[in-house]
């Protein structure tokens, strides 16, 4: 998960320059175990200050994504990887996360069902679907997305020490994570509608009290996919401290690709409608409602059955 960054890196260029290398290396283009480039070549790419580039590695080594020591730059230790055996003509039958939500932004009407516990890795994937509509290489009519977080009020079992005197302040980053990436989706989706790229756009987020142990989207109501979260233990920055605490991420566990199919009694198809069920149940009945509708235009989508 990622920290929360402040002084001259809270800025639109550190977001920039977090964002484009979150989704490189997502997208495989810095695969892992390979080197990213130099700061200073970062830094002469997207024409922003040494001191920026050195807070983005920060947040990266942070969030999980890199390793980085003085003199030996930064190498990549994770990415999203998707079992996908319809989608993926590789022999281990996987794909990355991007071109499954690239091929779901082509349709005149996406929508979007996320179950999650942040939208770190989403807020990535709609920034580069955001600037292919920018580009005109796509132009859906429609973009829905619903998003269940969890109840901040929980407790959570990540994000723990073993004496429990940090705990609270571990917490408090992650919510702050959370809310950052939430607050990121919101202001790109009211970008595509307010310049009048993308007519129709609902943006609904509400908190249900449960802890995910796992990540779910369900794209178009015919693609699901879903991961487990791992927990492992690494030290975490607070302050001036580093903290041996646990933490989680979803990316190194992978996710699963399912694709409905024609016939509606087939495994495949069972299981998509059976956890597009279990989101819509939550949604409607455990939920606590926090809608975001972006404003302007035509509010939202008819009904869904």
């Amino acid at each position: 998960m990622s920290g929360v960054h402040g002084g001259d890196g809270s800025g639109r260029e550190f977001d920039r320059v977090a964002d484009e290398l979150r989704s490189r290396m997502a997208e495989g283009v810095y695969p892992v175990r390979s080197m990213l480039p130099a700061q200073r070549e970062l830094a002469q790419e997207f024409g922003v200050s040494r001191d920026t580039v050195q807070r983005v590695i920060r947040e990266l080594r942070e969030e999980g994504w890199i390793e980085s020591r003085q003199g030996s730059g930064s190498r990549v230790v994770r990415t999203q990887v998707v079992h996908s055996p319809k989608s993926s003509e590789r022999p281990d039958r996987t794909v990355t996360l991007g071109p499954l939500i690239s091929r779901a932004f082509e349709q005149d009407e996406v929508t979007l069902d996320v179950f999650t516990l942040s939208s770190e890795s989403l807020d990535t994937h709609i920034r580069v679907q955001a600037e292919r509509i920018q580009n005109g290489l796509i132009a859906p009519r429609r973009l829905a997305l619903r998003m269940l977080l969890p109840d901040e009020s929980l407790p959570f079992p990540y994000w723990r020490t073993a004496d429990g005197v940090h705990d609270q302040q571990l917490k408090d980053r992650f919510l702050g994570i959370m809310r950052r990436h939430t607050a990121g989706l919101r202001e790109k989706l009211n970008d595509l509608q307010s310049i009048g790229l993308v007519p129709t756009v609902k943006f609904e987020v509400r908190h249900v009290p449960l802890v995910p142990s796992l990540k779910i989207y369900l794209v178009n109501q015919t693609e699901l996919l879903f991961g487990p979260y791992k927990v492992f233990k690494r030290p975490i920055t607070l302050g001036e401290e580093e903290i041996e605490a646990t933490d989680v991420f979803g990316r190194d566990a992978g996710l699963t690709h399912h694709v409905k199919e024609d016939d509606l009694n087939s495994q495949e198809s069972v299981l998509v409608d059976q956890w597009q069920a279990w989101f819509d149940s939550n949604w409607e009945f455990l939920a606590t409602e926090k809608s975001e509708a972006i404003p302007g235009g035509r509010r939202g989508f008819p009904a869904r059955p």
